[in-house]
């Protein structure tokens, strides 16, 4: 099939619009956090944006790479993106399930039109770009799910904290409230996600 006249050419802009808006709140979820002194939980959301403009990045490239030097580029996309103002734990939780379904349904369904129209590289990056999302739905919703239970930083038994300022470890049942050797806040204990 030609490109230009594929569903893949319009479900590559899709993608590429969603991916963008996803860093980008990402990014502002990050700033919250960090003016609520939770600077690990705003590393992470910064690295999550990161990942986010490197599959926009993808998308953009295999849309520049297919289309013909004749054609002006121009995608013409309608679809639904949220926008919805609101607290730290129900954006987490928000941004998770928005994961989930990339990763679970939209992305995969783009892959299979993109096989079924030929274009079997983009079918590919798109399955692989599923497979993170997948993840990031899971930090995000174990983040969104500890915050809303406060045990961020406590634990039914004892664990390992680390500041992620100055490596400082200790194994209790509650990180501290201020780090004993940088005296940095309980903001830059590292959260250690539930492995699969």
């Amino acid at each position: 099939m030609e490109f230009c006249n594929s569903k893949t050419r319009e479900n590559l802009a899709r993608a590429f619009a969603a991916e963008c808006q996803d860093g980008a709140r990402y990014q502002f979820i990050a700033k919250d956090a960090k003016k609520n002194q939770m600077n690990y939980i705003s590393t992470i959301l910064k690295m999550l944006a990161k990942n986010e403009m490197a599959h926009a990045k993808m998308f953009y490239q295999h849309m520049i790479e297919n289309l013909p030097k004749s054609s002006n580029g121009n995608v013409n996309i309608e679809a639904g993106f949220p926008f919805k103002q609101s607290e730290i734990c129900s954006s987490l939780a928000t941004a998770s399930q928005i994961e989930e379904s990339e990763g679970e349904n939209i992305y995969p369904s783009f892959a299979k039109i993109a096989k079924d129209e030929g274009f079997p590289e983009i079918a590919k990056t798109f399955l692989q770009v599923a497979e993170v999302e997948k993840v990031h739905s899971q930090k995000l919703d174990f983040l969104a799910q500890m915050y809303k239970k406060n045990s961020l930083y406590k634990s039914s038994t004892p664990k390992q904290y680390e500041c992620s300022n100055c490596g400082y470890r200790q194994t209790k049942k509650e990180a501290w409230k201020i780090c004993p050797l940088c005296q940095y806040p309980q903001g830059y204990v590292v959260i250690d996600f539930p492995q699969n």
